[in-house]
């Protein structure tokens, strides 16, 4: 019984908790028996928090029997990227710097988290400070794909992917700079969610770069990102980026419904240079939408061809901020590659700087003009099929091309803009998942996760599973 309550989703799990059918002690449980069947093989984990989670389990057991039922999340267990602040507890951001840090207070989403009743099971793993999108991390080690092992599960919110995939925890969070929600969703065959910026408070989080930065869910399902994202969003003083805006029961938005949706299609970008294979998965997926009723009009933003080189600018220069100090004084402490990005960090002027901000300004407005014709834009997520851990480049029909440098094509605009952006799988290509992207206007994300549970619908995966999955339950 405890392998099918884990392989089940937050909205399936709900009413049975609720209903008392399903405890969350024994929901628990499970899940923290799945985390040490398969962490010394996928290393999700780098921390598990048993003891606090049975606790905390027992807690919510105790509410709902006594009829204080606190919503969808409650009694559900989550891991945590570790780079979001647990009062008293070790947030190491997969560091040996941080390796002892504690915080005085909980993060904001952790705040909103526990007062759902979401059960905590520790902290996943990351790329080091989420400055990587591999998860090769040479303080804990590397994260690995529940697909296959010998590659690479993305990054930075490399262990909240294989968490999710390998039902090692029910749903979790991800930190998003440049693509570090969607880039291990697709990676791993989940949904990944990045928010409108703003929307979602950052209070708690280290930061990679702050005007970059976000945090989001990271699912089985769209329903579960959708509800998720109701706990999550709302205004908080306590970060600056933060904006004070309408949110909205984002479950009950998900009709399915895509009767005369104008999808807009980017060529010139977002299908320029992508495996032949991910791009046959993702023009299906379009056809997906187009039979139950969507348009498509392709429609072109110009300034794209910019957006790579504002990314760059504006995340080497932010990151090599903040850890300006520790770079003088503790420059071999850093693993290999983020020192290395940033010592980079530290070249560009303040002209290169604010040159990139106003290439993110043409930008937003450009992606303005295309909202104004379609209702959303679908591209891949990545261009590629993700590489073997240890690869630095990879090969794009044929071409071997440099894997950072690609695998953020897609993603980072979103990031420059701000603009809420999902991920949901599309298919298999060699027995690994292809993530499609959906895009929409700003704090839309009602209209987002509408479109993506429409295709969801469609059953992608057509109930394939992780390698390590089949792999577990065959023994």
């Amino acid at each position: 019984m405890s392998k099918d309550l884990i392989s089940l989703s937050i909205e399936e799990l709900a009413p049975l908790i609720e209903k008392k059918e399903v405890s969350p002690v024994e929901l628990t449980d499970a899940v923290l028996n799945q985390a040490d069947a398969l962490n010394d093989k996928n290393n999700a984990y780098i921390t598990i928090t048993h003891e606090s989670a049975k606790e905390s389990a027992k807690k919510a057991e105790s509410e709902i029997a006594n009829g204080n039922y606190r919503g969808k999340l409650h009694g559900i267990p989550m891991g945590i990227k570790d780079n979001i602040y647990f009062k008293d507890e070790v947030t190491t951001m997969a560091s040996k710097i941080h390796s002892d840090f504690v915080s005085d207070y909980d993060a904001t989403v952790i705040e909103n988290l526990r007062e759902s009743g979401v059960i905590f099971t520790g902290k996943l793993n990351m790329h080091e400070y989420a400055w990587g999108i591999t998860n090769n991390n040479p303080h804990f080690g590397p994260a690995r794909n529940p697909w296959d092992l010998d590659r690479i599960p993305g990054g930075s919110s490399g262990g909240s992917g294989v968490a999710i995939a390998s039902n090692m925890s029910i749903g979790t969070l991800g930190t998003d700079t440049a693509g570090s929600i969607r880039i291990p969703s697709s990676a791993c065959g989940i949904v990944g969610l990045k928010p409108t910026h703003g929307l979602v408070s950052k209070y708690g989080c280290w930061p990679l770069a702050w005007s970059l930065d976000h945090i989001g869910p990271m699912t089985k399902t769209v329903t579960d990102a959708a509800a998720m994202l109701e706990v999550l969003a709302g205004y908080d003083s306590k970060d600056p980026t933060s904006v004070n805006v309408p949110t909205m029961k984002y479950t009950e938005k998900l009709t399915g419904d895509v009767k005369d949706l104008v999808i807009g299609v980017n060529e010139d970008y977002f299908f320029k240079d992508v495996d032949s294979n991910v791009e046959k998965l993702v023009r299906e997926g379009i056809q997906a939408l187009v039979d139950q009723g969507a348009k498509v009009e392709v429609v072109s933003i110009p300034s794209l061809k910019y957006a790579e080189y504002a990314e760059l600018i504006t995340s080497l220069s932010e990151a090599s901020t903040i850890h300006h100090k520790n770079l003088q004084k503790r420059p071999n402490d850093f693993g290999e590659d983020i020192r290395y990005l940033f010592e980079l960090g530290e070249i560009p002027s303040a002209v290169d700087y604010l040159q990139a901000q106003q290439i993110r300004r043409m930008i937003k407005l450009d992606f303005q003009k295309a909202f104004e014709k379609v209702d959303v834009l679908i591209s891949p997520t990545l261009p590629l099929i993700v590489p073997n851990i240890g690869d630095d480049t990879v090969a794009i029909n044929g071409n071997n091309v440099d894997l950072i440098e690609n695998i953020i094509r897609f993603t980072g605009p979103g990031n420059l803009t701000g603009l809420p952006a999902l991920t949901i799988p599309c298919g298999l290509v060699g027995g690994m998942p292809a993530g499609m992207q959906i895009m929409g206007p700003a704090f839309r994300e009602d209209l987002v996760l509408n479109v993506a549970y429409a295709f969801e619908k469609t059953n992608p995966l057509k109930g394939a599973r992780p390698q390590t999955l089949v792999t577990a339950t065959s023994k």
